[in-house]
């Protein structure tokens, strides 16, 4: 692409690039010059102008980002036609936003005239909510550049939405003298607000003493009825890979996939799998409404996600979240601030 100050007698044809007004002359930045256009500026004695102009093998903004939009496009999201050399990606349903991190820096590194900017992977959208937008920075890029751009897409879409695939959830309490029933209660109150938004619904609610075997009879009766997985809160945080949650777990019939995370809050996740279906060890901070580790396992859960091991060690970026007050424990120590 060529670009400069020209004559305004060569104009036709050439890109504007910046906004002119004179008199009842309005010629907008990125507008290609007419002759009509460049005789009327003529006549208010505009002499030259800064303009640029395609070279054999450019493709131009609004065209390079329809294309590239297209190549990372991909189900769950709809693209909006291209203009300024910008073209979005929308989500077409609710769910769970799915980036492919590696390729989306592979694109941004091609060219400096192509970016793709997106919302955070495994973010939960709703229809119609931005998720990406690519952006031609001049006016046309050269073809080769957004053929490479192009290629890094080709194995596959980039950007997805995972629609909310789980509607029915399981939930075991466990129980000690010092947990308040109306503890428990609250925490069901948030688990059902956590779960609105993507259609599911605690389907199946049991409660049981703290104690291994007690904790193992409602997990087989839970995963023998109609959820699709299983959420337990402990009257106490889960300490051991051989504590009362996990250690019923595998009395029940199931495994132990991974204990801990490197989120926090939401250190003492647990996850583990039983007659099929996986079973949560929900950590304490997920009795809060506000974001912790186990809402980003929740999040991928309900899209229809397996949650293995190589998945939660990878959290650790990012993975230090706001501080819940009412923690017992804060990580900065002292004692916590009343709620």
């Amino acid at each position: 692409m060529r670009f400069g100050r020209i004559p305004i007698a060569e104009a036709d044809g050439a890109i504007s690039v910046h906004t002119l007004r004179f008199g009842d002359v309005t010629l907008r930045k990125g507008s290609v010059v007419t002759t009509e256009t460049r005789l009327r500026l003529a006549d208010h004695g505009i002499g030259t102008l800064v303009a640029a102009r395609l070279e054999p093998g450019d493709v131009a903004e609004d065209a390079a980002a329809a294309r590239l939009a297209e190549a990372v496009a991909g189900d769950g999201t709809r693209q909006d036609e291209a203009f300024t050399g910008r073209a979005n990606l929308f989500a077409a349903t609710d769910g769970l936003l799915a980036i492919d991190a590696a390729r989306v820096d592979a694109i941004n590194a091609v060219d400096e005239s192509l970016t793709l900017a997106t919302l955070a992977n495994w973010k939960p959208v709703v229809r119609d909510e931005m998720v990406a937008t690519i952006k031609i920075i001049p006016f046309a890029v050269p073809g080769a550049a957004l053929a490479a751009a192009v290629a890094a897409a080709a194995s596959g879409p980039i950007v997805r939405v995972l629609p909310w695939r789980v509607a029915r959830v399981g939930v075991a309490s466990t129980l000690l003298p010092g947990l308040k029933p109306a503890t428990v209660e609250k925490t069901l109150r948030v688990l059902e607000d956590r779960l609105a938004p993507t259609g599911a619904a605690i389907v199946d609610e049991r409660r049981c003493d703290h104690e291994t075997d007690a904790l193992a009879s409602q997990l087989r009766t839970l995963v023998a009825g109609p959820a699709e997985f299983v959420v337990v809160f402990g009257a106490s945080a889960i300490a051991d890979r051989r504590d009362v949650i996990p250690a019923a777990i595998e009395a029940a019939g199931g495994s132990i996939e991974h204990f801990g995370m490197p989120v926090d809050p939401g250190n003492l996740l647990l996850v583990g799998r039983l007659a099929g279906k996986p079973v949560i060890g929900a950590p304490g901070c997920a009795r809060s409404p506000k974001e912790n580790g186990f809402d980003w396992m929740l999040h991928r859960l309900l899209a229809g996600l397996p949650v293995t091991r190589s998945d939660i060690t990878r959290l650790g970026v990012g993975g230090l979240l706001m501080e819940i007050v009412s923690r017992p424990q804060p990580r900065a120590g002292g004692e916590p601030d009343p709620e």
